[in-house]
């Protein structure tokens, strides 16, 4: 039998599960207002009203000669008298006469009357530096209004600048800055609880006994959440003992708005956290068709009077990142105020054959690259669920759909960049 004719594994899909977790996430409440140096990566809490006209004056985009475009010349040469220049904070005064040009930087405004500006390679300056210096502009240099940013062409004062919603990045700041917004209003961070579970685990730098392992999972999940901006409570490897597991439960509840654990969520999972997260709230167990990734623990817990969310992710170091992008980094997002988050997803080819069964969504780990000019993705090797040097060495997820058969090299396939999302 063909792996594209076995029997579908089963469990919920992938999109289906996204659309029961996007349907029951809260949204923070509170918004306070921090200094633009501080505001990367935060979320508007309201639309950004410009002030301002930006520019608020017509402008030179190069550095050259302004002059009026009526007067370039149709045929031949120009010579033209220089009536003065024009500096960025140090305008021309007045008006030039007819038929004169005005020497002008980049960024200093427009002296009244002249909506052109020839660059200064395309123009041959006679007598420069003396009363009489004059400039020869040749037909065809520019066409009229060539070079001249126009009043309010970025922004008009009452325009929305910037959604709210917004997470804002680096070039946010500076049109913030550009409307000379010294601060600006956003929800305040939402607060993650992250811990591992496991007599097994060990941080890192600690020996390990027989049987024992590094605790990955927390650090991977600790970058994944940083690069979110949200703020981490991190509460380090918690024994496999009920008591230890209820009281880490209890304090992650009290202090934060979602709680990430990693392991302890599959059904044949001999450990007592599956159990506690089911007696401290309402928590769904989802068996999901996809790979790797398969268990989900989502839902509520309570503690100290409130209710928090809950994702628990798998327990292999993979399955726990990439169940955390699939999953956990945009309802994050969406429970910090922003917009709902959409992703890009492109498309290459298949460098190899890829295994695949119908049924079920398959996350392999890519390298993206150019073969003759088009897009090709190669597997970063061994793919199980355990490798986590197929993360490392990956810049792309590749998306195998639900109702996908075996990929023949050459095929296309969808790929996730890593770019903006680790």
């Amino acid at each position: 039998m063909s792996a594209a004719a076995r029997p579908a594994p089963g469990g919920l899909t992938v999109a289906e599960a996204r659309e029961r977790i996007a349907a029951a996430l809260p949204r923070v409440q509170e918004t306070e207002r921090v200094a633009l140096r501080q505001a990367l990566g935060r979320v508007l809490a309201a639309d950004v009203i410009s002030p301002i006209d930006v520019p608020a004056h017509d402008n030179s985009a190069m550095d050259g000669y302004a002059l009026r475009g009526a007067e370039l010349p149709a045929t031949g040469q120009a010579v033209l008298p220089v009536a003065g220049q024009a500096l960025a904070g140090r305008p021309f005064d007045g008006m030039p006469p007819a038929g004169a040009a005005v020497r002008i930087m980049t960024g200093a405004p427009m002296p009244a009357g002249l909506d052109t500006v020839v660059p200064l390679e395309q123009v041959q300056v006679l007598d420069a530096g003396t009363p009489g210096e004059r400039v020869q502009i040749a037909a065809g240099s520019v066409r009229p209004r060539d070079h001249c940013r126009l009043h309010g062409e970025d922004l008009a004062r009452g325009q929305c600048a910037l959604p709210a919603g917004q997470r804002l990045k680096p070039a946010d700041l500076g049109l913030l800055a550009s409307l000379g917004q010294a601060e600006v209003a956003v929800w305040r961070r939402l607060r993650v609880a992250l811990f591992s579970t496991g007599d097994e685990l060990r941080d890192a730098g600690e020996p390990l006994e027989e049987g024992c392992i590094h605790d990955s999972n927390r650090y991977a999940l600790l970058g994944l959440l940083e690069r979110l901006g949200v703020e981490v409570l991190d509460l380090g490897i918690v024994p496999d003992r009920p008591a230890a597991l209820e009281a880490t439960f209890l304090e992650a509840a009290a202090r934060s708005d979602v709680i990430l654990t990693s392991g302890g969520v599959s059904a044949g999972d001999a450990d007592h956290t599956r159990a506690l997260m089911a007696r401290l709230g309402q928590v769904d167990f989802l068996s999901l068709a996809m790979r790797p990734g398969r268990p989900l623990a989502f839902g509520r817990l309570a503690g100290a009077g409130r209710e928090v969310l809950l994702f628990g992710l798998p327990g292999n170091p993979v399955a726990s990142m990439v169940a955390f992008l699939v999953f956990v980094r945009d309802a994050l997002l969406v429970m910090s105020g922003a917009a709902a988050p959409q992703r890009t997803m492109l498309r290459a080819r298949a460098a190899q054959p890829i295994p695949k069964r119908a049924g079920r969504t398959e996350y392999p780990r890519g390298l993206l690259g150019l073969d003759r000019g088009e897009p090709m993705v190669h597997l970063t090797g061994a793919q199980g669920s355990g490798i986590l040097s197929s993360m490392s060495q990956a810049d792309v997820l590749i998306v195998l759909e639900h109702e996908r058969g075996p990929v023949a090299a050459g095929d296309w396939v969808p790929v996730l960049p890593f770019d903006g999302l680790l």
